[in-house]
């Protein structure tokens, strides 16, 4: 009878830990990253997610399959039928994920890109025992200790978050409050859409999204910054990250985009 008794507890126990998706641990690893033919991205959950929600893959508007959404255009459920490999610690593919639904893509302000599966997170650590990296619902701090990590790359960076930036220039594209890091995160080509994870509380606080390459001026691959004066300046060999807590405040219960919500701070498709 104990016996029994103990196998309910702990079959009680494995369910409560699905439900509550445990913290990870200060170790950063690479599970739960994906490699999006070419770019980099994770597995993630809201603060608001269920184990039985269908899961979200995040990464950059920039790594969409379609065509880039031009300035002030966002996209919003769109189908997608991507093949993405969701990575384990050590970076190797544990499954590759058929991506049902392109929920939100915008290079509006941020660059984003949310995609949903009809795989739930449930069944994901059931099946290939990988968790979600939660999304914080924090706006991030300077000075905070940071992790980048590249499913694409199968590399993890670590440095710290140097400023957050009112605006940084990239060709059309104008992104705000934006994560600039400390020069030892000297991420390249194929670490865009690397989740930047905030090393003390394991939870994800942005995507990277590009650096400046050359020196060059406002131009593709090298960005430039503004002030709130309008000065322009650049950094070269430094690399930004845009925000991710404002998609926290538009996600509700079930996993589900809401665009009215109150309080959502992303841009909506009428921006234009």
């Amino acid at each position: 009878m104990f016996r029994r008794i103990g196998a309910v507890l702990g079959a009680v126990l494995l369910g409560l830990s699905l439900l509550a998706f445990p913290a990870r641990a200060a170790a950063m690893d690479l599970a739960g990253t994906v490699n999006v033919d070419g770019c980099s991205g994770s597995l993630v959950r809201m603060p608001t997610t269920a184990a039985d929600d269908r899961a979200f893959i995040l990464t950059n508007g920039h790594c969409y399959e379609g065509t880039w959404p031009v300035p002030d255009e966002v996209l919003v459920d769109r189908p997608s039928h991507r093949a993405i490999d969701l990575l384990d610690g050590r970076g190797e593919p544990v499954v590759t994920l058929h991506v049902a639904r392109a929920v939100y893509v915008t290079l509006t302000g941020t660059d984003v890109a949310l995609y949903q599966l009809d795989t739930t997170y449930r069944q994901l650590e059931r099946d290939h025992h990988v968790r979600p990296l939660t999304v914080s619902a924090d706006r991030p701090t300077p000075g905070t200790d940071i992790r980048v990590l590249s499913g694409s790359m199968k590399k993890i960076f670590s440095c710290e978050i140097d400023a957050l930036v009112y605006r940084v220039l990239e060709v059309g594209n104008v992104t705000k409050d934006v994560i600039r890091y400390t020069p030892r995160c000297d991420t390249d080509h194929g670490t865009s859409g690397s989740p930047i994870v905030d090393a003390r509380s394991g939870k994800v606080v942005g995507i990277n999204n590009t650096s400046n390459h050359d020196g060059g001026r406002c131009t593709l691959d090298n960005p430039c910054e503004m002030n709130r004066d309008g000065v322009i300046s650049v950094r070269k060999g430094i690399a930004y990250g845009t925000q991710t807590y404002w998609l926290a405040t538009c996600v509700g219960a079930g996993n589900r985009l809401d665009l009215e919500r109150p309080g959502c701070l992303l841009p909506r498709p009428d921006a234009r």
